[in-house]
């Protein structure tokens, strides 16, 4: 059994799956992690390479495009000790096509599947839970804490919803942020934006809503299960109605 790393990037990790099976490597022989540049690690160190990316999503796409879609919602969430697996499940997947998501019996399979289904549903989750404040210069903020890191497909989502505004979302767990100037949107880092305050309008609507909120809920039809079930507590920090509770 041979062990290899790369650089803990999703593109390296895609790089080095690209990389071992070019080479002609057993990916039944072969486990692939992130290097931790630790005095006594062992493994051999595959440099990224963006051209292998671009090839093996390309072969991908023809063979089994459903599954390019599995990779990339895997690679929104924890993919860091998923590396063997994903290098197995792309593997399987240039041999049977889109038929390797069905393959739940293999653990690998598996375990890719269970991540992408996990990140989709929080992806399409945070389209409706997101929520949008307007600052004192008329840009809109939106935070968020998600489990898996969505804020690309999010930020593109919302480039085509919301065109004509300017935003900002930002994800405080990851200390990432996307801006959208109403023609170009932008990635980097929490530290490359300031946050400015909330407009005295906002403030003012925030405050209607939550008392709209309020009035029309109906005490005897409370069910906070159900709620939670639809809408997990781990969401509700930033959700203007939530807030007080």
């Amino acid at each position: 059994m041979t062990r290899y790393l790369y650089d803990g990037t999703a593109e390296g990790l895609v790089s080095a799956i690209a990389q071992l099976l070019d080479s002609g490597t057993d990916p039944m022989l072969a486990t692939l992690a992130e290097r931790e540049d630790t005095l006594f690690e062992e493994g051999l160190f595959l440099r990224t390479d963006s051209d292998a990316v671009e090839a093996l999503f390309s072969k991908l796409k023809q063979r089994a495009p459903d599954a390019v879609n599995a990779i990339r919602y895997c690679l929104m969430g924890d993919a860091g000790g998923l590396g063997t697996s994903l290098l197995r499940y792309v593997a399987l997947a240039l041999v049977h096509g889109d038929r390797i998501n069905g393959h739940l019996t293999d653990d690998d399979v598996k375990a890719v599947v269970t991540m992408a289904r996990k990140a989709g549903r929080e992806l399409h989750r945070m389209k409706g839970l997101l929520r949008f404040e307007q600052m004192r210069d008329g840009a809109y903020l939106a935070r968020m804490e998600p489990d898996h890191d969505v804020i690309q497909p999010l930020a593109r989502h919302f480039s085509r919803r919301l065109r004509a505004q300017r935003w900002f979302i930002v994800d405080l767990r990851r200390q990432s942020a996307a801006s959208w100037d109403g023609s170009a949107l932008q990635f980097g880092t929490l530290e490359q934006f300031s946050r400015p305050e909330l407009s005295d309008e906002e403030v003012a609507v925030q405050e209607m809503w939550r008392t709209f909120f309020r009035t029309i809920a109906i005490p005897e039809r409370r069910n906070p299960k159900l709620q939670k079930s639809n809408m997990p507590a781990k969401y509700w920090k930033y959700l203007t109605e939530k807030q007080g509770e």
